[in-house]
């Protein structure tokens, strides 16, 4: 019997530094509908997460800067209860119980196969319950934004944003009144192999604003010339 279909919306966030490891393991999760993000390093990894929380994260120990452990235990000190599955390539259980005691869900040896870092997954998908996308919908101002479907809506108007201009939209309202320079939104609203340049950031920010229907009478992103850009509104 196949596995439950697991909803396209669960997001899952690869923190792996192995650049090879991590394209694999994207491209077969995005096969098999999850939308992937991906981190090499763990404060990226952070940064990503708090700007649009993940359903699961799989986590590597052997990252540079911030080591996988710290990552873990960063995000239990905040009460964050993401499910977390641990990849390893450490010989013998001392890791393993270590990460199971920060607060890890489940874990994995390497090399691994696919197949089963995907039933993984799903298992642990299932047990925590639907995607955290699907607990919440953002309402910002005269904005509805639907995080399941990526749309945004002004009363019944469907505002026909682009996939980046959403992802752009989600990374300021994650964080209502916060400055996010040009290279941040670069960071966390593009694919982590994406070369774009500032000039790009400011192009998408142009056409936002249009759909959006911000004026200097009514603002809605303020721009902060050698800072970069924030959503003014108070989010819910």
């Amino acid at each position: 019997m196949p596995p439950p279909p697991t909803p396209p919306s669960s997001r899952i966030l690869v923190v792996e530094d192995e650049s090879v490891l991590a394209e694999l393991v994207e491209t077969n999760l995005a096969a098999e509908g999850f939308a992937v993000v991906v981190a090499t390093d763990g404060e990226t990894a952070l940064e990503r997460h708090a700007a649009h929380p993940a359903d699961l994260i799989v986590l590597d120990l052997g990252l540079p800067g911030i080591g996988g452990f710290e990552v873990l235990r960063a995000l239990r000190r905040k009460q964050d209860k993401v499910p977390v599955l641990i990849l390893t390539s450490r010989a013998g259980s001392e890791d393993r119980i270590q990460g199971l005691h920060y607060g890890a869900d489940d874990y994995l040896s390497k090399p691994f196969a696919m197949l089963e870092l995907v039933a993984r997954i799903r298992a642990i998908l299932r047990r925590a319950g639907p995607p955290e996308a699907a607990k919440r919908a953002l309402v910002s101002g005269p904005f509805k934004i639907n995080l399941v479907q990526f749309t945004v809506h002004r009363g019944r108007v469907d505002l026909n944003l682009s996939m980046k201009e959403f992802r752009l939209l989600e990374v300021m309202t994650a964080h209502p009144g916060r400055v996010h320079s040009r290279q941040d939104l670069v960071n966390l609203a593009w694919e982590h192999d994406a070369r774009p340049t500032l000039r790009t950031v400011d192009k998408h920010i142009q056409t936002l604003r249009r759909k959006l229907g911000d004026s200097d009478e009514h603002p809605v992103i303020q721009t902060l010339e050698r800072e970069g850009y924030r959503w003014l509104l108070p989010v819910h």
